[in-house]
């Protein structure tokens, strides 16, 4: 049977859908197969965060990426607007970062003196200037980080704006069907297997996160990856609270957004795929917050949620073909950054397709092939 598609992608998330886009402005003939319905797992739960430097305390291979992917969003926010007409939410008011304890403060220093050395703006903040830039954060703290460049959009518009941006620009979608396998030649990916028929293309992409694993054991590879689930809440408040986000080093962050509302996250709670809230997390993360901003006791409660996020073993997203078999490549594990790598991967994995190579970035750390990225099955 002749080639009906040049790439299907299996997962509707945030990753699949900006790889979907980014091929169909190439010109190729593209289908997004997602098993339950568009934008519906990590993509749809994540509390949109763009924190290039805050996650980041030491030299890693993700840094360039982050701060690539972090200057592309004001002109995707306009891309997408103007093909969408979603707007993703994008603020530009930084993060603060937290210490509350003695061994929080060493360590927040330290990330301090990273950053410094690399971007003048990241500020160190007395009491006086954490109370200026945010009255309502407690002055209880021992030390506070200000990264004036960390932004923050809405999750889930920005995955359904790729997702009916690529659908506008030729992408085909099809939700609630499961890929189950692989069609398979002479150590080249011919297509994909759903329950119901025979999918052909010249390229796969495999970007369903943290069922990643589970799918690709056929194909003779063992991904370094496990899930882990992320509580989270939002309540309302009567006056606003916060411009900036706040992280503290605990876990805990508060994110403001539209209407008085504070997104609070997140648990980690790994190997386990089962998306229940449970009482101990939320109690857990509603006392921390309310150690960062005791004003927190008299919001309005909203709603709780949990995502699936997928963690690799170092660390490292997996973006790259698959050792065995041409044609079959890998966007997974990028665990609590989707939604802030979101763009690049999806130029990233469209030049290697189109072009066999990315001309700026040395993707050699995030290939499957790399030291203890996977385990071959024999």
């Amino acid at each position: 049977m002749s080639k009906i598609y040049d790439a299907v992608i299996v997962g509707g998330g945030i990753i699949g859908c900006s790889i979907a886009f980014q091929l169909v402005k190439r010109g190729l003939r593209v289908l997004v197969i997602e098993k339950e319905r568009m934008i519906s797992e990590a993509s749809s739960a994540a509390a949109g965060m763009l924190g290039a430097q805050s996650e980041f305390s030491s030299d890693s291979p993700m840094i360039p990426l982050a701060l690539k992917s972090r200057a592309m969003f004001p002109q995707l926010a306009d891309e997408l607007k103007e093909l969408t007409r979603i707007d993703i939410g994008l603020v530009q008011k930084g993060l603060i970062k937290l210490a509350f304890t003695e061994s929080e403060l060493c360590e927040l220093q330290q990330q301090y003196q990273f950053w410094k050395t690399l971007d003048s703006s990241v500020r160190w903040l007395q009491r006086t200037e954490l109370h200026e830039l945010e009255p309502n954060v407690t002055a209880e703290v021992s030390g506070a980080m200000y990264i004036p460049n960390d932004g923050q959009v809405r999750a889930g518009d920005l995955s359904l704006a790729f997702a009916k941006a690529a659908s506008v620009s030729g992408a085909e979608i099809r939700e609630y069907t499961e890929v189950v396998s692989f069609v398979t030649e002479n150590d080249q990916v011919r297509g994909v297997v759903t329950k119901s028929e025979f999918i052909y293309a010249d390229n796969v992409i495999v970007a369903v996160g943290a069922w990643s694993a589970k799918l690709l054991r056929e194909t003779g590879i063992e991904l370094q990856m496990h899930p882990v689930k992320g509580e989270c809440l939002s309540v309302i408040t009567e006056q606003p609270l916060l411009q900036a986000t706040v992280f503290a080093k605990n876990g805990c962050y508060i994110v403001p957004k539209w209407g008085n509302r504070l997104l609070i996250g997140a648990t980690s709670i790994a190997n386990t795929f089962h998306k229940h809230v449970s009482v101990q997390g939320i109690y857990r993360l509603l006392e921390r917050a309310q150690q960062i901003m005791p004003q927190l006791a008299e919001a309005k409660w909203e709603k709780t949620w949990a995502g699936i996020r997928p963690q690799t073993g170092d660390g490292l997203p997996y973006i790259g073909e698959h050792p065995i078999y041409k044609g079959l490549w890998m966007a997974t594990g990028h665990y609590r950054n989707g939604i802030l790598l979101s763009p690049i991967t999806g130029v990233l994995v469209a030049d290697l397709i189109t072009k066999g190579k990315h001309e700026n970035m040395n993707l050699s750390s995030f290939q499957l092939s790399r030291k203890n990225g996977i385990t071959l099955i024999t």
